[in-house]
């Protein structure tokens, strides 16, 4: 384990906000470390004493607050929780999970602060001012063995306290405070908890940060001297092979089983590949997640293959057979069956969410899972929580509870778009449109844009087949497959009356505008079939359809003839559930179409001023990018989940028209 203390930093950070400040700071470093912690999981506090508005001295303990990442939290994401209340709490007999929730929330000093960690009594329990929390992959490793006890005091020696599996909550803090009272030494570095983490505490936070970094360690060198370590490097390069229509297939069936879209990305590195080919390491990770709070981001356990309906199936097994253990389980809702992680020989690692965030953290997780397994197959095997333990994690009241709470999610959530020319002007705004209603966007253009999670910008000229196909792939790959498809691109050559235009504007203007749209249909037509709540094309296509212009003869044929297209698009694909419509916009003066002078050419044409041709319209008003953005947005949600074959202007009402 790397050390990454650094002393100006710490003293800086202390300077500015006191030991709140080095709360922070040594919370960052852990949190840096995905070997040490993952998808916002740790925590970490820190007990300060503070004067309450009374003039009187407080005893509070700052707990990291739920929500927040221990690699980005700032002060803010610290919960000042009264220490008396929390070591009262732990003499009560019993206690709820939620209930203890509530009193630590109406028992901060801030009406503001997040809800703190459900850890926060065994940090208060513990006599020490800083404590720090992990899931060190090192020592998940050690701990998920059948005989973890015997491995952990074997690589610790006495330096911890080793604590069986407890569910997290109340139940664990009040162990642990027991067992502090009776076996707690001041020498103590910290806690081991079986099948789940490590605890360490100081009098400062280097010392308490320093500890944790030691016993890491320690476990990292006990591996190393039984051989357990090093794992075969397989290299990271992606396999040749592209199985677009595969994963694509993949995604409908779990989309299906979860009842809701779903986003499916994939990982076919060789490490990945490599053990989802192999069966030994691919049944241990059936028998459960490497640390139990795992289980709320990937379930139990992953589906190895492609059979999602038996996935399914098994899954209603599970929740039935558990729940019927539980006190009160008949009022347990079922979550969704659906597999989150997936292990296929051929596609490698895929991972499925309705956020592109949800499946990078799935990822992530499967990842480091996978080193785990292969570290304990060197010695006796992988051996997690059991079946029952995994459940009560997955349906415990407090997850139980943010069902009830969550709102509906975005209309979009778990689809993907393909909008094309999305750097600028209608196509911009269209990913921005698509982006605020939840859709993951895939962007294809000459120009590169700046990309999010939730964004894919490609550079590729929609006329280069081969691009845009290899464009598809990259997008299926990333989010697993398309369900809507915005055909913007286009090319407005500049005025020419029609014994004027040259061979080449004509037929670099058909290119873009006709070829390529047919093109793109053609090759997103299998993936909008997949689609789980049925494919949606919207043609970006002109008023000069309906209403043609003089100077802009192969323009104005181009989009006819594209408008022609999306008609026999919606007629033929009208049984596999995909709607095409058209929109018709005209004068949208903020794109590139109009640069290079050619709007001050058109308004000469009409022998009319800039301003006046900006605004010909019945409305007089002038028509934006997102105007038309806003309409393509729409034409793919559920208010026209009845309407194909459409055509609608967007132009602010055109005379030749209406």
């Amino acid at each position: 384990m790397n050390n990454l203390w650094n002393d100006e930093e710490a003293a800086r950070l202390k300077a500015r906000d006191g030991e709140l400040g080095l709360r922070v700071y040594t919370s960052r470093l852990l949190g840096a470390d995905e070997s040490l912690v993952l998808a916002g999981g740790g925590n970490t506090s820190v007990k300060l004493t503070e004067k309450n508005v009374l003039g009187q001295e407080v005893e509070l303990l700052y707990v990291k607050g739920s929500g927040w990442d221990l690699a980005t939290i700032e002060a803010a994401g610290f919960a000042g929780v009264r220490m008396d209340h929390c070591l009262n709490l732990l003499e009560l007999p019993e206690l709820s999970d939620a209930v203890m929730v509530n009193e630590l929330k109406t028992h901060c000093t801030l009406a503001s602060a997040p809800t703190p960690s459900v850890e926060t009594l065994l940090h208060a329990c513990l006599p020490f001012k800083y404590v720090d929390h992990t899931h060190a992959d090192a020592v998940v490793t050690v701990t998920n063995l059948a005989d973890g006890e015997a491995r952990c005091r074997e690589a610790f020696g006495d330096r911890v306290l080793v604590i069986p599996y407890v569910m997290p909550g109340y139940d664990l803090a009040k162990y642990c405070a027991e067992v502090w009272k009776r076996d707690g030494r001041a020498d103590l570095l910290g806690l081991v908890l079986l099948k789940h983490g490590i605890f360490s505490f100081g009098e400062d936070a280097r010392q308490s940060y320093d500890r944790m970094i030691d016993l890491v360690d320690l476990a990292e060198q006990y591996l190393r001297e039984q051989d357990a370590w090093e794992i075969p490097e397989f290299g990271q390069e992606a396999s040749p092979r592209r199985a677009s229509l595969e994963i694509a297939s993949l995604r409908k069936a779990i989309s299906d089983a979860a009842h809701a879209p779903m986003l499916l990305r994939s990982n076919r590195s060789q490490l990945a590949l490599a053990f989802a080919g192999n069966e030994n390491f691919c049944s241990a990770y059936e028998r459960g997640t490497a640390t139990p709070d795992h289980v709320i981001r990937t379930k139990g356990k992953p589906l190895l293959g492609r059979d999602v309906s038996a996935y399914a199936e098994a899954y209603e097994d599970y929740f039935q057979r558990n729940a019927a253990k539980c006190e009160g389980g008949v009022n347990l809702s079922m979550l969704d069956p659906a597999p989150r992680l997936v292990l296929d020989p051929e596609l490698g690692l895929l991972t499925a969410g309705r956020k592109v965030a949800d499946c990078i953290i799935a990822s992530a997780i499967a990842e480091h899972t996978m080193d785990i397994i292969q570290r304990t197959d060197a010695l006796g095997g992988y051996d997690p929580v059991g079946e029952h333990d995994l459940f009560l994690m997955e349906y415990w009241e407090l997850e139980q509870a943010k069902l009830k709470t969550t709102g509906p999610p975005p209309v979009f959530a778990g689809e993907v778009a393909l909008v094309t020319g999305s750097f600028s002007g209608i196509g911009k705004a269209c990913v921005d449109a698509f982006r605020s209603r939840g859709a993951t966007i895939g962007g294809i253009d000459l120009e590169s844009a700046d990309g999010a999670l939730d964004y894919l910008p490609l550079v590729a000229d929609v006329t280069d087949f081969d691009a845009v196909e290899a464009a598809i792939g990259s997008i299926v790959d990333a989010f697993g497959g398309l369900d809507m498809l915005v055909l913007n691109a286009g090319l407005f050559p500049p005025t020419q009356r029609l014994g004027e235009i040259d061979d080449e504007t004509w037929s670099k203007t058909i290119a873009v505008n006709l070829d390529a749209n047919q093109r793109l249909l053609r090759l997103c037509y299998p993936f909008l079939k997949l689609s789980p709540n049925g494919g949606r094309v919207v043609v970006v296509g002109s008023k000069n359809v309906p209403a043609p212009g003089p100077g802009a003869a192969a323009y104005s044929a181009s989009k006819a003839a594209m408008t022609q297209l999306a008609r026999v698009a919606a007629l033929e694909w009208a049984s596999d559930g995909i709607r095409v419509n058209v929109l018709h916009p005209n004068s949208v003066f903020d794109t590139n179409l109009w640069a290079n002078g050619i709007l001050e050419k058109r308004a000469e044409a009409y022998e009319m001023t800039v301003d006046q041709y900006k605004r010909r319209n019945l409305l007089q008003e002038e028509v934006f990018s997102s105007d038309v953005a806003e309409a393509a947005a729409e034409f793919c949600g559920p208010r026209f989940a009845k309407t194909t074959g459409a055509q609608l202007p967007v132009d602010g009402g055109e005379d030749r028209v209406v």
